[in-house]
């Protein structure tokens, strides 16, 4: 589950950098579901650790940045751009 959420975590981490490109902001309406489920992942990954809680801690983070910041450039763009 770590593993799921932090691979989950890059992916849209990195779709986030790329929607910081004008007019490309919408593609938060896609990696900020994307970043819920990978913190849902991590979360579950971390409460049942296995061989270590690295991974889950590095994919809740990753995820909650990209949920915050991206929920602030929807703000900002009114959500389309």
């Amino acid at each position: 589950m770590q593993l799921i959420g932090f691979i989950l975590g890059i992916v849209s981490l990195i779709g986030w950098s790329i929607a910081l490109i004008p007019l490309l902001g919408w593609l938060n309406w896609v990696f900020i579901p994307l970043a819920i489920l990978g913190l849902i992942f991590s979360l579950i990954g971390v409460s049942f650790p296995v061989l270590g809680r690295g991974l889950g801690i590095a994919g809740i983070v990753m995820c909650l940045i990209v949920i915050v910041l991206g929920a602030l450039r929807l703000k900002m763009g009114c959500g389309i751009i």
